[in-house]
């Protein structure tokens, strides 16, 4: 008589435990998924913190470099009728935004061989986001050629959103005193002469928790005096 061959142990898994291993498997996706979405929303939040840091200090570095490039100028026409522009500096002290217009050797020529000077009317102002209700922003106006209106014209872009307040102080060299105001357009104002300093200070609103709100720098104008050369003296 021939003998059987034995069977393999081919018991399964009963639905309990299944239903056991399914439950890990779902409490190891649960906290994987937990993992992932920690690490991405902590990447979200130090790009958003690096993107304001950026933002701030380079809005101050542009306004440093181009204010630094401001002048005066005594190259006008002696009869009012031909004139075509006004070469001024015009400094406005208005809680919590300040206003500065002024012209400089700024402007970056973009189209090759175009006929266009690097002399440019450059303003820097609070501007009200038409988006985003009590938001205001730090914007950026040039108009080049300068015209006859210092304070209007150009093209306006945003330098840096969502700011609280801009401070402008000016150091004038006679009184050797801090002013908050500057303009050499008026004969009771600072005719003919720049600030021999400038403190700037920028603060912004909605920061990230790591990052700094208040950006300030102060810098020395190099050119004080209105240029005249090519002018008999």
């Amino acid at each position: 008589m021939a003998r059987r061959p034995k069977r393999a142990n081919t018991r399964g898994l009963t639905l309990v435990e299944v239903l056991v291993a399914l439950g890990i498997l779902s409490m190891i996706g649960v906290l994987l998924y937990g993992a992932f979405d920690s690490l991405s929303h902590g990447r979200k939040a130090e790009g958003i913190r690096g993107d304001r840091a950026r933002q701030g200090r380079q809005a101050v570095l542009r306004m440093t470099r181009e204010i630094q490039g401001a002048f005066l100028s005594m190259h006008n026409p002696a009869n009012v009728a031909l004139q075509t522009r006004v070469v001024a500096f015009i400094g406005q002290n208005a809680q919590p935004y300040d206003r500065l217009d002024f012209q400089a050797f700024a402007h970056r020529r973009i189209t090759a061989n175009s006929h266009e000077s690097d002399q440019a009317e450059i303003g820097y102002f609070a501007s009200r986001d038409p988006d985003v209700e009590g938001k205001m922003d730090l914007v950026r106006r040039e108009q080049t050629p300068a015209d006859m209106d210092a304070k209007r014209g150009g093209v306006v872009n945003v330098l840096c959103e969502d700011i609280e307040s801009f401070d402008i102080r000016y150091l004038d060299p006679i009184t050797s005193q801090w002013v908050e105001t500057w303009d050499t357009t008026q004969a009771l104002g600072q005719q003919n002469r720049l600030p021999l300093e400038m403190r700037l200070t920028l603060v912004m609103k909605h920061v990230p928790v790591g990052i700094d709100a208040t950006y300030t720098t102060k810098f020395m104008l190099p050119m004080l005096a209105p240029l005249t050369f090519g002018i008999p003296q």
